[in-house]
């Protein structure tokens, strides 16, 4: 492991001379007074990741951007929830129906969040929570689907995954999901593209190192959606998948596509144990 490790560095600093160490710190993570876990022990499949423990990416970040994501009135995030809440109660489609019409209110989708992606039995697949929402708008609204990684699937996202805030992340790795999952695995520790990097060459070899000008993570997605400074707006898991395998200069899957279905499954699996946090704010 620690010759991958060096491996993994010297790859990175050819990509980044400014590499540099640094480390998480140890603050606590309290959102409108609800306090978040941040670290846990590894979930059981885990347990020959080379990490001692499983912490969000929050603790990665600056003060400022952690007292954002700290308020739901300072969380440029919240504002896509808002946006959400209108399409919620918009007629559309030639069913006209909105997801007021199925549904009591976002607050009946409480939990949700915590346990996607999930293997839906009467369609015989993992589905994320994007999948199912398109499913809903193309099968019970008669409404055109969204585009999987758009502004208002992230919303809508977004403001579905508000309702489990502060739940532990339970996903299912068993059963017929399983064959999925080990796709997911096998694609995390592959390595892509031009610098020959995978997701575990950053997230569980070197979370902790600065990398350029960012300081790099585990890689969890329990924050996810999360509005990212960079950028300026709220980003998808698979959105931001594509920008990490783009990263490696490689050719990238596409959002939805089953080997990012794959590979949600298996990194929101990793995240087993903690909180709900999104929408979450990020550099």
């Amino acid at each position: 492991m620690k010759f991958k490790a060096l491996t993994a560095i010297a790859a990175l600093m050819v990509a980044a001379p400014a590499l540099t160490f640094a480390d998480p710190d140890d603050d606590t993570l309290v959102i409108e007074g609800q306090e978040m876990v941040t670290k846990t022990d590894l979930p059981a499949h885990m347990e020959d990741a080379n990490m001692d423990m499983i912490m969000s990416g929050w603790h990665f970040r600056s003060d400022e951007t952690q007292a954002l994501q700290m308020d739901d009135f300072d969380n440029p995030g919240m504002i896509f929830v808002d946006q959400a809440l209108d399409n919620w109660e918009s007629v559309e489609g030639s069913a006209g129906k909105s997801c007021a019409s199925c549904h009591e209110g976002p607050e009946s989708l409480a939990g949700v969040r915590a346990t996607y992606p999930k293997w839906n039995e009467d369609a015989g697949e993992v589905r994320t929570i994007a999948m199912q929402v398109n499913s809903c708008r193309t099968e019970n609204m008669g409404a055109e689907p969204y585009k999987y990684d758009s502004t208002q699937m992230a919303a809508m996202e977004a403001l579905i995954t508000l309702q489990s805030r502060g739940m532990p992340v339970d996903v299912a790795i068993d059963g017929p999901a399983a064959e999925t999952w080990e796709k997911g695995q096998e694609i995390y520790y592959t390595r892509y593209g031009q610098l020959e990097l995978s997701c575990a060459s950053c997230h569980e070899e070197n979370y902790g190192n600065m990398i350029r000008a960012d300081h790099l993570s585990q890689g969890q997605i329990n924050g996810f959606p999360t509005y990212r400074l960079k950028n300026a707006k709220l980003n998808t898991v698979h959105g931001r998948f594509k920008g990490c395998v783009r990263d490696t200069r490689a050719e990238t899957f596409s959002p939805g596509s089953p080997e990012f279905v794959a590979l949600e499954l298996y990194v929101a699996s990793r995240g087993n144990g903690l909180s709900v946090e999104g929408p979450s704010v990020r550099n």
